[in-house]
Order: structure tokens, then sequence, then C-alpha cells
């Protein structure tokens, strides 16, 4: 196992920063402090300049295995997270076949014992018909029951009221919703298409997928959750509205129902639409830039618990069809922390904040062992970043097996410069050395 300790690094954790040292072994962090001296010899990496940060843990992915591999692989979207800084990902469950049966779930985990680069955990699905398997999911090695509220991919929206209530006061595991209202999203559309038929673009997304719809929902699912004391995780929370359902005075450690924003959502605005398309079309949509700023309003104001992707990666031919056939989704796993380190370079949001919401708070909310701080004793999951250096975005060093970015062109602020996942270094400058991930374990949810 690696034996090493990086000196005078930054270390950003648990709401602080401070010059220190840290040292690595059997794959935890093995000692936090100053000039730290050893009996044996261990390697040493200069931290001079630079900031060290828990690796990042995104709660929602999409890398397309099995079913949609022309898009994607387990291999392929975790060797870009790692570039990004990522550590740990958790995964979706509509692939091909979806995830709808525990046999199906553990061959997910098979696959991605052998290719993953980081650490990882996938969702179980659930759907209206298949409630025997989805009560057999273990709440300790499997992250999460995911509920589409809203159209999906496969047999996977969830719209039956008693199928519904069965899993909201029932299961002991902790549920991921998408929330958007489904009647709402085709009345919409139905009204947009007799106006405008072939001619409906990119534009008109964020009006079909409206404010009303997710709010609808949403709020829904509030309410299931309320009346059954459900532990709910709203995914991909798109409008201010929707912050009036949360709260911002529990501690999260003991929250029931807890929120996520993503980073294309803080990033991007409606009026892009006429310039990126279908690139950053996308479910729930990007709204207007209001919307947008009552995001951040909400973020710093703590409504939001958690910062994550959504990474959706779809080829560049899929994307340039008309808007009605281009698939939703967009590929962010790469870039994500660098998108957030230029918020901070602008002064928006501290680098304590950052690390809270990306790292700490997922790790909370999930429950997740031995992870999301760089604490001693903790598994050594750590991205070493230089804040004095620049990210650009190009076809040429973007990782996603689609090959593109919403963001090509862009300088992100940052550039990551080492990630170690589980005490291994699996990225260093610009290249990936091997995978070193391993499944999550979970603490049993409080009932």
């Amino acid at each position: 196992m690696g034996t090493f300790v990086i000196k005078n690094v930054s270390l950003v954790n648990r709401n602080s920063i401070r010059l220190c040292d840290v040292a690595v072994k059997n794959e935890r962090i093995y000692k936090i402090g100053n000039h730290l001296q050893f009996n044996e010899q261990i390697k040493e990496i200069s931290g001079e300049g630079l900031y060290l940060l828990p690796g990042i843990i995104d709660d929602q992915v999409h890398f397309r295995e099995p079913g949609y591999t022309h898009k994607g692989n387990v291999h392929s979207e975790s060797r870009a997270a790692v570039a990004g800084g990522i550590t740990t990902f958790m995964e979706m469950p509509n692939t091909n076949p979806a995830t709808l049966t525990q046999s199906l779930l553990q061959e997910k985990y098979d696959q991605a014992a052998k290719t993953a680069f980081c650490n990882y955990s996938f969702y179980m699905g659930a759907s209206n018909d298949n409630y025997d398997e989805v009560m057999r999911t273990n709440p300790e090695n499997v992250c999460g029951v995911k509920i589409f509220m809203g159209s999906s991919t496969g047999n996977m929206l969830v719209d039956n009221t008693r199928a519904l209530n069965r899993f909201f006061s029932e299961l002991e595991t902790l549920v991921a919703v998408h929330c958007e209202d489904e009647q709402t999203i085709k009345s919409n559309f139905a009204t947009y298409f007799e106006q405008y038929g072939t001619n409906l673009d990119a534009t008109f997304h964020h009006h079909i997928r409206s404010a009303e719809a997710c709010y609808l929902s949403s709020s829904k699912a509030v309410s299931l959750a309320e009346k059954y004391g459900t532990r709910l995780h709203i995914l991909h929370i798109t409008t201010g509205t929707e912050l009036n359902l949360f709260s911002n005075s529990i501690p999260l450690r003991e929250k029931r129902i807890t929120s996520e924003v993503c980073v294309h959502h803080l990033h991007f605005n409606a009026s892009q639409y006429t310039t990126l398309g279908n690139l950053i079309k996308c479910n729930p949509a990007i709204k207007e830039d209001s919307q947008r700023q009552q995001l951040w309003k909400g973020l710093k104001e703590g409504y939001l618990d958690v910062i994550a992707t959504d990474h959706a990666p779809h080829t560049w031919d899929e994307k340039h069809q008309p808007y009605i056939n281009a698939p939703s989704g967009l590929p962010l796993i790469q870039h994500s922390l660098l998108m957030m380190l230029s918020y901070f370079d602008q002064g928006i949001i501290s680098l304590e904040r950052i690390v809270e919401l990306m790292c700490h708070n997922p790790a909370i909310a999930f429950r997740i062992k031995d992870r999301g701080y760089i604490d001693e004793g903790f598994y050594a999951d750590m991205v070493l970043v230089d804040l004095n250096q620049s990210t650009l975005v190009s076809e040429e060093n973007v990782l996603y097996h689609c090959g593109w970015s919403p963001l090509a062109g862009s300088a992100l602020s940052g550039k990551v410069v080492t990630t170690w996942v589980n005490g291994h270094a699996v990225y260093d400058e610009k290249t990936t050395i091997h995978g070193m991930g391993k499944r999550l374990e979970f603490e049993k949810l409080r009932l």
C-alpha cells in the first residue's frame, strides 16, 4: 500500500483552511499535523502553494452501462471523474435494461469492481410493479432507491398512487426522486406543438418542462415524505419556489428531507438555448436567469444541501437531431469542481462552502462510512488543486466517451494536480493511472 506525506499544503476541511502536513498509510489518512516526522522512510510530496480538498462525492450520474455504452461506460466516465477530482459516484438505474431487479443491480456492482477508477454505488430503480424487488434493497451497501415522479427512460415512471404510497411508507432506505409533473409537461408540449409543430427548438424547453411542473411534483413528494416520515432526497432543484419546501434551520444530520442542486442549473440560463441549443437540453430544464439567481441565494442561505452533476452523456450526433428527437442530458463530471472553483474565483462562494456542499454534505446525507472528510482514520480520497492556474476545456482534453462538453472553449479557474482514491494516485496532471475504487458502505438509516 502507498505510504506518503503531503507537506505544507493548505488543507480545506471542516469549514477551515490550514497549512499542515497530511500523511497517508494503508489506504487511509494516517496523521495530520505540522512538521510531521516519521521513523521509517516515507515519500514526500510538496503541497507548497496548493490546496488539498476531500475527494468530491457526486450523488447523481448516468454512466450508461449497460445498454447505452456508445454514449459512455463505467470505465470511461469514472476516468473523466477522477480527472476532475471526483472520487465517488452514485449511478442511476435508467440503463438498458433498467435496474429493476436485485440481480441486475448486482451485475452493475460486479462491472464497477472491474473497471471503476473511483468509489461507487448504484441506485435500485423503482417502477409501478417491482415492489418486492425494491424492498429487498440493503440500505447498508446500496445508496438508495430512485423514483422517477416524471418521465424517464424505460419502464420507470412511478405514477401509480398505491405504489408511491407503499414505497414512501415502507422503504427503510433513502428515497431519491426526480420531480416533474408528467401531465403538466404533456399539456405544455401539446400546446406548443400545436402552434409550432416541428419548428419547436430548445428555446421552448424550459416552457414545456416548466417551473410549475417541477413544483407540483416536488411538493407532492415532500407531502408524502412528511406523511410517512420517509428519508427523502429531491434531486436537481431548478426553481426558487421549490426552496420553500426545505429547511435551513435543521442540522443536516437530523433532516429527513434534503435537496440537491446541479452545477449546470447554477451555471447556465435559458438565454443560452439560442447558442447552445440541445447541448444544454436536460431534464429538469435549465430555466431563466432569475431562477438561477434564486438557486444561488438558496445555496448561500442553506436551503440546498448538496451540489452534484447529473452527468448524462449523449453522442454529438444524437444531440444534433431536431429538438423533439434529441435526448436530454449533458456531460459535466470532469469539470464540476472547476466550475465551482470559478465561482470561488469570482468571490461568489468560499472554498470551505464548496467542500461542504460537494464533499461533507453528500457523505452526511447518504450516511457514507469513512469518506467525505480529510480526517485521521478516514479513507484517503483527496484532490490536490492549483488555484493559480486555469483549465481550458477543449475537445483535446475532454475524457468523456462522447467526446464533447457544453463548456468547450471556456477557461475554468483552477487545475486538478493529483487525485487519490483510497490512498492511491489515480490521476496525476494529464494522466489517469489506474482504477482503485471500492463499493461504498453506509451507516444504517435512522427510522
